[in-house]
């Protein structure tokens, strides 16, 4: 009993510091990329460091469904303390788009049930969900490509890239530059495909940063490796 209302007086507190760093010029660039937040990332890492390791603070302050206090408990979660059904409700609750990518990279990818989530997620309907699931194949592309049949993988992304949302889109073209980057048998085929379908060619990309069009990104990507 003592216990949980220790944590919810630290929850109250740890609030009221997160209202204080909300800066709306902050929110006004945020809310732009649909995320309802004001609080400068380095603040809010240098806050989660403070704080350190607390599984049972960070499912409170999920709880909130304020944006803010989501993200900070997503940097002081334990991610192998997880349920895969837990998990799941997580993603499908995740409203914003930095929540959504916070929680797959850095819970999801150090979750045991990994593998179980890609595959479910990667069939879901939903393309928000579906995204997740590109997302985290992408990542056994780069790092365990064992078992994945990547030209089936290019064969969905040449059929449903161009046509498919924004964010489940971006996952897609995210793993095609993978492939094309990782794994040189494929990578004209790669090339090939985002060529023919122009995703994101005429991104905006600012001074200093890889464009996201796939021939480039993996153009300048192989060049890096070979320097």
């Amino acid at each position: 009993m003592a216990e949980t209302t220790l944590t919810e007086t630290m929850l109250a507190e740890v609030l009221a510091e997160l209202a204080e760093l909300e800066d709306p010029k902050i929110r006004k660039v945020n809310e732009k990329h649909g995320d309802d937040h004001g609080v400068n990332l380095s603040k809010l890492r240098a806050l989660a460091k403070r704080l350190k390791t607390q599984q049972e603070l960070a499912r409170q302050l999920w709880e909130t469904d304020d944006t803010a206090a989501r993200l900070l408990a997503m940097l002081i979660c334990r991610p192998k303390a997880f349920a895969r059904d837990e998990l799941d409700a997580m993603l499908r609750e995740a409203r914003t788009p930095k929540v959504h990518d916070w929680l797959v990279n850095y819970v999801v990818k150090n979750n045991p049930h990994f593998e179980e989530l890609r595959l479910a997620w990667f069939a879901d309907p939903d393309p928000v969900v579906a995204s997740a699931g590109w997302a985290l194949t992408t990542e056994r592309v780069a790092k365990k490509p064992e078992g994945l049949d990547l030209a089936g993988l290019l064969d969905v992304i040449e059929a449903e890239m161009k046509g498919a949302p924004d964010r489940l889109q971006w996952a897609m073209n995210h793993c095609l530059a993978q492939i094309g980057i990782e794994h040189a048998e494929h990578r004209a085929r790669a090339i090939a495909i985002g060529e023919r379908l122009e995703v994101l060619k005429d991104y905006p990309t600012s001074p200093g940063c890889t464009s996201p069009f796939a021939p480039i990104w993996i153009g300048e990507m192989v060049r890096r490796q070979h320097a």
